[in-house]
């Protein structure tokens, strides 16, 4: 597993700087004022002001800092030391406050202390994972009683998809193998290279999410699909005026997106 990990930080070291000069992240909108969350998350999450907030897998911390733009004190977490480092550059440079640490998440009880009213993720985070079950422990013991975790994250369905093929063509398992899944791109999924890049990917299905959380003792308060989704996921998608990409042949009747709530109890 530790080589697996390795991989994978070092994939995401090497994506850290492609993502901050990548048009598909919008530094230099966030760094004139904006806000990289979409509207799902902006939607549903709200009320975080004076609320501490962790935010677990946050990458090079635009999603975070927009979270203490709306007034929440927020910790993010990643494995990828070249993110952390930009988060915090980008935390001194723009004067917002956020503490940034570097870990592996099932490590994280072993490196932070704090409890939070609210741990949050999102958008193809759960496909870095093997363990879902010590992921659900590490957001149970970080959560205050109370507290709520909130994910927004790419349909596992959607997952089962050929990317390349408009027809809706299954090419993809949708239940868990411990053998991860292993890929090669040029780039990244926001910016390409000429570089051949490998990774490893676990995929999940939503009853592994439900039951992982449950088993951590977390209560789902509220569980939402949505036919739109941040990319073009699968080929043949068309991008709206909001920005989010839709599939136009199948009317929208596939799902794309889930957003989960849970609270954890007092």
């Amino acid at each position: 597993m530790d080589d697996y990990l390795n991989s994978n930080r070092h994939l995401w070291n090497k994506w850290t700087p492609l993502h901050e000069q990548s048009l598909a992240y919008k530094v230099a909108e966030f760094k004139s004022g904006g806000s990289t969350l979409r509207p799902v998350e902006h939607n549903e999450l709200k009320n975080v002001a004076g609320k501490t907030l962790l935010h677990l897998q946050c990458h090079f911390g635009l999603d975070t800092l927009s979270w203490a733009r709306e007034g929440a004190d927020v910790v993010g977490v990643d494995l990828s030391d070249e993110s952390i480092n930009l988060a915090r550059s980008l935390s001194s440079e723009l004067d917002i406050p956020a503490t940034f640490i570097c870990s592996e998440l099932l490590d994280l009880p072993n490196v932070l202390t704090r409890q939070f009213d609210i741990v949050f993720t999102s958008y193809g985070v759960l496909n870095w994972l093997s363990d879902l079950k010590g992921w659900a422990d590490v957001i149970a013991h970080f959560l205050k009683p109370d507290g709520i975790f909130y994910i927004v994250e790419f349909h596992p369905f959607s997952n089962i998809f050929d990317s390349d093929s408009p027809e809706l063509k299954v090419a993809n398992q949708y239940f868990f193998s411990e053998e991860p899944f292993r890929f090669e791109m040029q780039g990244s999924y926001a910016a390409e290279t000429n570089e051949t890049v490998y990774g490893y990917n676990w995929k999940h299905s939503l009853s592994d999410i439900f039951n992982a959380l449950i088993g951590a003792g977390l209560q789902i308060e509220s569980f939402n699909e949505f036919p739109f989704t941040l990319r073009e996921r699968i080929s043949g998608m068309v991008q709206g005026e909001d920005d989010l990409w839709r599939l136009t042949k199948q009317n929208g009747m596939v799902p794309l997106l889930f957003s989960l709530q849970a609270r954890k109890a007092n």
